[in-house]
């Protein structure tokens, strides 16, 4: 017995020395330790020997098989180790090679000029306050002095939802909300998007996007109007831009005015853009009605406002030479990667 004890045991040894791979050394722990093992069938036969023998050959056995046990760890953590080393080399990744270029993205042009709009009229004190694209028929039109049979309301009877919802056509509404809800003085700013049903060609969209403003306070006068959309214009356009207020109607506003710029295209002297007469408009605006105001609940002796509003597509275009608004919502990279 003693002989077949040694006889496993070296041959244990030497089969896990020569062991490859973590395969082949589990299959060795089976063959010598598993539950019908060569060790533990051993260990099984020692019942058939004297009590003076069976201590003996017992603590020869149990000597033997803590030394392939350990002998069975210590090989694992080296195979281990292998195998690991292996599966890192496999995996190296040349620092030296020069990587692949990642795309950086840029803003939308149309982002960009709303940011430049938003940080001129955060300059001046303005709060930007936004509003729902889906509004009632009064804030949309009846709260802006446009009556269910105002002739006006005709070209902006839209996209309706049901009978008194409608796609806003206009960020007007934002503005009734403001004077409704929030405590005078108001110097506001409201973007958005806003839908009419407009064929699309190189100038029109049934969606675009609105820059409008408000201002509400006492004695406020046609004069501070014109300061602000003066200033804003050289700051937008540069300080060389001169700027025109032409007499217009609007029946929210009472002066109104459209507001030309210096063309940008020619820079006045006269281009098929502005017609030969060196201007191009780029808003309307006008003091608040006075019935606008009663009808938001603020007294108009007491107190005024000024209001105007721009597309930012089209001042889009002016600014950088587009011909085409369409090219906005195309998603050609080629194009808005320009910008």
């Amino acid at each position: 017995m003693k002989e077949k004890l040694e006889s496993i045991k070296s041959s244990a040894l030497y089969s896990i020395e020569q062991a490859k791979d973590l395969k082949a050394l589990e299959e060795l722990r089976i063959k010598y330790s598993g539950k019908k093992g060569e060790l533990t069938t051993f260990l099984r036969e020692m019942k058939n020997l004297s009590k003076e023998q069976r201590p003996i050959i017992g603590q020869l056995a149990n000597e033997t098989r803590e030394l392939i046990e350990d002998k069975i760890k210590h090989t694992k953590i080296i195979l281990e180790k292998k195998q690991e080393d292996k599966k890192l080399l496999d995996e190296i990744i040349d620092i030296t090679l020069p990587g692949k270029a990642v795309a950086q993205g840029k803003l939308h042009p149309l982002e960009q000029t709303l940011e430049q709009l938003c940080d001129i009229f955060i300059g001046m004190g303005y709060e930007i306050i936004s509003g729902k694209e889906v509004e009632t028929a009064y804030y949309n039109f009846d709260a802006l002095n446009l009556g269910p049979t105002h002739p006006a309301r005709d070209e902006q009877d839209t996209f309706y939802i049901t009978e008194d919802l409608v796609l806003r056509t206009a960020t007007s509404p934002v503005q009734v909300h403001t004077m409704e809800n929030q405590p005078l003085p108001i110097r506001m700013i409201a973007p958005g998007k806003v839908y009419r049903s407009d064929e699309v060609d190189a100038t029109h969209s049934p969606v675009f996007h609105q820059l409008e403003g408000l201002v509400v306070d006492k004695d406020i006068t046609f004069g501070d109007l014109k300061g602000v959309l003066a200033e804003f214009a050289k700051q937008f356009f540069g300080d060389k831009v001169e700027v025109k207020f032409r007499p217009h109607y609007f029946p929210f506003t009472e002066p109104s005015a459209e507001v030309d710029v210096t063309c940008v295209m020619c820079q006045g002297e006269g281009c098929s853009v502005c017609k030969g007469e060196g201007f191009i408009e780029i808003l309307g605006c006008g003091m608040v009605h006075p019935k606008v105001l009663e009808m938001a609940g603020i007294d108009p002796n007491v107190y005024q406002g000024f209001a105007f509003g721009m597309g930012l597509e089209r001042l889009t275009m002016l600014k950088y030479n587009i011909n085409d608004l369409r090219l906005f919502y195309e998603n050609d990279i080629r194009f808005l990667s320009q910008f």
